[in-house]
């Protein structure tokens, strides 16, 4: 039986309430994010685009070498959430990316 000072969190992927240690330990195997040179990366990292890349909707591009701050990881492994100064909401392919 579970410790009875465990917290229990609750698991959106299978809808339960499972104790914290349990998922701890599932959260260590998570998908890993990497960038185009295959570095890992994690939330609040910044990253620098390798190529200028149009974006669809907000008739804008980026250009290689903007910084990225604070990334936020999705569930996707090839995908990040960011936010740049006049684009909120954006979506970047790792492939595009490098680790600052």
């Amino acid at each position: 039986m579970s410790n009875q000072d465990d917290d229990y969190v609750y698991d959106q992927a299978t809808g339960e309430w499972r104790p914290a240690s349990e998922m701890a330990a599932t959260d260590a195997s998570a998908l890993e994010v990497r960038d185009a040179s295959g570095t890992l990366l994690a939330d609040g990292d910044a990253v620098v685009l390798i190529k200028d890349l149009k974006v669809k909707g907000a008739g804008q591009t980026l250009k290689q070498g903007t910084v990225i701050k604070t990334i936020r990881l999705t569930d996707n492994p090839e995908e990040i959430d960011c936010r740049h100064d006049a684009i909120k909401g954006l979506v970047l392919r790792t492939e595009f990316v490098r680790k600052r």
